[in-house]
């Protein structure tokens, strides 16, 4: 097939999506020809740069397929890493291109706005001659059970806390709260400072406190999190951006303390009990959420925001509700995805309200036999081949992927993994990279006790 020009060959598709191309593929494909040097350095917060060096053709033939093997590149890199400055260096027509689409009337306009107020910057584009160095932040976080300890995980209908003393969990608590339909920010920080105060109470003295969270977290703060959806942006800014530092201070003085998001310390849960670094961490669940633990065993700063990078080339690709982009994870790898597909197997979901319900519809027609359930966990099994090979070659070459969340369990968990091992294994047999299910340990190690974990204690 031909896509903007650029072959590609391609033996395994999804048997319900057959229009689906790996995007993986077509930069293979594009990258065989392209001989032009074209540069991308982003910037984020305390002068944090990520840089991306690599080719485009810098012809007119091959102009459509440069626009587009750029576009996708850089938006895979801003939701992996995050950053409200693009600094770009080659090609005079396509830096002047990627200037227009990340202005307010352009084609990556959401991303620029969105990505702009995560880090209260104006978002631009600048082209320039000389990129400014790589510099990215990588912390040895986590593994550490000394001492006397809370972790904390908050999510959208509970928080978990526990307390540790020397890796030992003497308390652990689940408790339901319901933040994302609250405005005032004093319901969470007071949700927050009873979840310390909780585990206080069990610990003769407070050393550490890690926090598990979902959302989108940055140097210990909230960048983005629909935790805080209803808070007006003026009181976001003023009472939620530092809400952790400020409940940790208040309850139990000036420890050190750490944050990462939910799909971080799922990874780092992963690479503590499985031993085995350069992990990426998938949850297939409600959405897409995903976290990486280097070759060194560190866990960086990067967003990892796996729901809206891209990873299906072709142009028919379905539509995300709120980026209004094409192509990216959400549709793919989570409830989502089993709804899309579902049609496509002639199941009708219309009867169920809730995409959790949809995707037990569907799981529990698969336990009857339903080969059109099957169908559907097969196609997620292929997507999750062809993209298992972007990840590897995207993120640092994650030579292992944990793969987790409800579209992962039981027998439809199952047929996922087999059909993608087959589908790495028939299409990318030199590509290195292991698909993993949690093992017990790692089911029994909840977040808030993997959070716990998280800061180093100075003697």
């Amino acid at each position: 097939m031909k896509h903007f020009g650029i072959d590609i060959e391609l033996k395994n598709k999804p048997e319900l999506d057959p229009g689906f191309i790996p995007l993986f593929k077509f930069n293979e494909a594009f990258l065989k020809t392209a001989k032009a040097e074209f540069s991308v350095a982003i910037e984020k917060d305390n002068n944090q740069v990520s840089v991306i060096s690599t080719f485009i053709h810098g012809d007119d033939i091959h102009r459509d397929a440069d626009r587009y093997y750029i576009d996708r590149l850089l938006k895979f890199t801003l939701w992996q890493k995050g950053g409200y400055k693009i600094y770009v260096k080659g090609d005079d027509d396509l830096c002047n291109w990627l200037i227009e689409a990340y202005s307010e009337s352009g084609s990556r306009a959401f991303d620029a706005e969105f990505f702009g107020m995560l880090y209260d910057e104006n978002f631009e584009v600048v082209k320039c001659d000389n990129l400014p160095e790589q510099n990215e932040f990588r912390a040895p976080v986590g593994g550490h059970f000394d001492g006397c300890r809370i972790g904390a995980d908050f999510g959208g209908s509970d928080y978990k806390v526990s307390a540790l003393i020397d890796g030992e969990v003497v308390y652990s608590n689940e408790t339901v709260w319901n933040p994302k339909m609250n405005a005032d920010p004093s319901y969470h920080y007071n949700g927050i400072t009873s979840a310390f105060k909780e585990a206080k109470k069990q610990l003769p003295r407070v050393d550490a406190v890690g926090i598990s969270s979902a959302g989108l977290v940055g140097n210990n703060r909230v960048l983005y999190a629909q935790l805080y959806q209803m808070v007006p942006t003026d009181r976001f800014k003023a009472e939620v951006r530092d809400i952790w530092s400020r409940a940790v201070k208040e309850v139990c003085g000036d420890v050190p303390f750490a944050v990462l998001n939910d799909g971080d310390i799922t990874a780092l849960a992963g690479s503590i009990n499985m031993k085995k670094k350069n992990m990426l961490g998938i949850a297939m669940g409600t959405s897409v959420a995903g976290g990486f633990v280097d070759k060194d065993g560190y866990v960086s700063n990067w967003l990892s925001e796996l729901a809206f990078m891209p990873l299906d080339a072709s142009p028919n690709a379905q539509m995300d509700a709120w980026t209004k982009d094409i192509g990216v994870g959400v549709s793919y790898f989570c409830q989502e995805a089993v709804i899309k597909l579902a049609p496509a197997a002639g199941i009708s979901l219309e009867e169920y309200d809730t995409p959790a319900k949809k995707l037990k519809a569907v799981q529990n027609l698969l336990a009857d036999g339903h080969d059109g359930a099957a169908a559907v966990f097969r196609s997620i099994g292929a997507y999750l081949g062809h993209s298992a090979v972007l990840y590897n070659n995207l993120f640092d070459g994650a030579s292992s992927i944990l793969l987790l969340g409800r579209v992962m369990s039981g027998k439809g968990g199952d047929i996922v993994l087999e059909t993608a091992n087959a589908v790495l294994a028939d299409e990318y047999p030199d590509v290195s990279v292991e698909l993993l299910l949690p093992d017990e340990q790692t089911r029994r190690l909840g977040q808030s006790v993997v959070a716990g974990s998280l800061p180093q204690i100075t003697k």
